[in-house]
């Protein structure tokens, strides 16, 4: 690995948030999943789980969407719900769904400071009960249209661009946010990575 491909990995690396990520509940389509993948790769997430209980295990993500996103990104698929659950529960501390209900909290309210997984549903159904039964809350994005919903990428990227504005003002990029032994595996497998 050259000096300069190594200081660019070292400092996305210092930028990777520890304490914030995202789930994708029974998403459909590759290429949603792979916009959010993306998109988690710029706010400087790491880690987002996939949860698959009504569809099959994804294979493979839609390549073009993505910029190959996911070979960044630490993927955790389940197809087991309470499993999932435990293993958010081991790490975040808050548990967030997006989900129309009398009482969810704006998007806007919710203290991204802290450690937060945010959960995004179905396309077609949104979260499932069995899921939401679980989150400690639900959240709404402002909208001021006559149609109340977006794509889920879309979604997942205006959530969590204001979790990194927080973040940011916060301080959390100014210094590293992964655990030592996270940040050292990812730094060797990644310049092997480089390599290929």
């Amino acid at each position: 690995m050259t000096p300069e491909r190594r200081e660019r990995l070292l400092s996305v690396l210092n930028k990777r948030q520890g304490n914030l990520t995202v789930v994708l509940e029974n998403v459909q389509d590759p290429h949603n999943i792979s916009a959010v993948m993306r998109t988690c790769d710029a706010v400087g997430i790491q880690e987002i789980y996939v949860l698959n209980t009504m569809i099959p295990r994804h294979k493979k993500w839609g390549a073009r969407s993505s910029s190959s996103a996911a070979k960044w990104l630490t993927v955790h698929q389940f197809d087991n719900l309470e499993a999932c659950m435990a293993a958010l529960r081991a790490k975040y501390d808050k548990i967030m769904a997006t989900h129309l209900a009398h009482d969810a909290v704006s998007l806007y309210d919710i203290d991204f400071t802290g450690s937060v997984a945010l959960v995004f549903g179905n396309e077609h159904f949104g979260v499932s009960e069995e899921l939401l039964k679980r989150v400690d809350g639900n959240f709404i994005i402002p909208q001021m249209g006559i149609i109340k919903s977006l794509n889920i990428s879309v979604a997942c990227a205006v959530s969590i661009y204001e979790a990194m504005r927080q973040k940011t003002l916060a301080g959390h990029y100014d210094q590293p946010g992964l655990p030592e032994a996270q940040y050292n595996a990812l730094l060797e497998q990644w310049g092997f990575e480089e390599g290929e």
